[in-house]
């Protein structure tokens, strides 16, 4: 085993904590904010493991899947924050 399939693993060791806090987040987040922020953060660790996978594959074919994901996340966290913010200005 080299060095960079220890770097590997703890990479995948540390995204997958990262992404099990995250969730935890979301579940508990008091507003909805919150949640849309977990939701951004947890698109950027599902692109953050495929690159790490394709890294590992040393594979460009998942790029494509990587700016799609990349670009359905940001869409996202932009629709619901303009959502978010409509509803609060609806409310006073």
């Amino acid at each position: 085993m080299s060095i960079l399939d220890h770097v590997y693993t703890a990479t995948f060791v540390m995204l997958s904590l990262a992404a099990l806090f995250t969730v935890l987040r979301l579940v508990r987040g008091p507003t909805v904010l919150d949640r849309i922020v977990c939701l951004n953060a947890v698109s950027v660790l599902v692109v953050s493991f495929i690159a790490v996978e394709a890294a590992v594959r040393a594979d460009t074919a998942y790029f494509g899947l990587l700016v799609t994901i990349a670009l359905l996340g940001f869409v996202g966290t932009l629709t619901a924050a303009r959502f978010a913010e409509r509803r609060a200005h609806d409310r006073g």
